[in-house]
């Protein structure tokens, strides 16, 4: 049998829900919100986050096809567009923040208390995954060099002209 975990289960262990509470209250985040609570719009801006999403359409079918996990997160549906974008343009960000500085108090405090420096225990190795897309204007045909003009792709021409200095 497979086992499957899901990431938002150790995420969510790391934010308490009382003190998320308590914030939400000293806020007054919810003080017109039907439905859709402040913990349901946290846990669509960690997916939004985790899932590398860029819109808001992404993130509710995201969350619409895991539905069934978001209950044991103490989301009972998956938020519509309108829903979403009305929260996040009436809620107040200083909730965000001070759920943020809750977390980094705490981490602060853990790494304070420790006995000894944290180390890893073997080496760590550091990938850069990082694409760059090139513009169809660069895709001439031509095997090398840049544009005839650097003015119809000056992104393009900037990532392959010739530094001087560089040999």
């Amino acid at each position: 049998m497979n086992r499957v975990c899901c990431i938002f289960s150790p995420l969510s262990q790391l934010f308490s829900r009382v003190e998320f509470e308590a914030a939400v209250q000293q806020h007054k985040a919810e003080r017109h919100a039907r439905g859709f609570t402040c913990w349901g719009q946290f846990v669509a801006v960690l997916f939004c986050q985790l899932g590398r999403a860029h819109s808001l359409r992404e993130i509710c079918q995201g969350l619409a096809a895991s539905e069934g996990k978001l209950k044991h997160l103490g989301v009972p549906t998956a938020p519509s567009r309108s829903t979403l974008a009305y929260a996040n343009q009436h809620r107040p960000w200083q909730l965000y923040q001070t759920v943020f500085l809750e977390l980094l108090d705490r981490c602060q405090e853990l790494a304070h208390n420790g006995r000894r420096k944290f180390r890893f225990k073997n080496k760590l190795l550091s990938l850069d995954a990082t694409a760059i897309d090139l513009c169809a204007t660069s895709m001439t045909g031509r095997s090398s060099g840049p544009p005839k003009e650097p003015s119809s792709c000056t992104c393009c021409w900037i990532m392959t002209a010739p530094y001087p200095g560089l040999r």
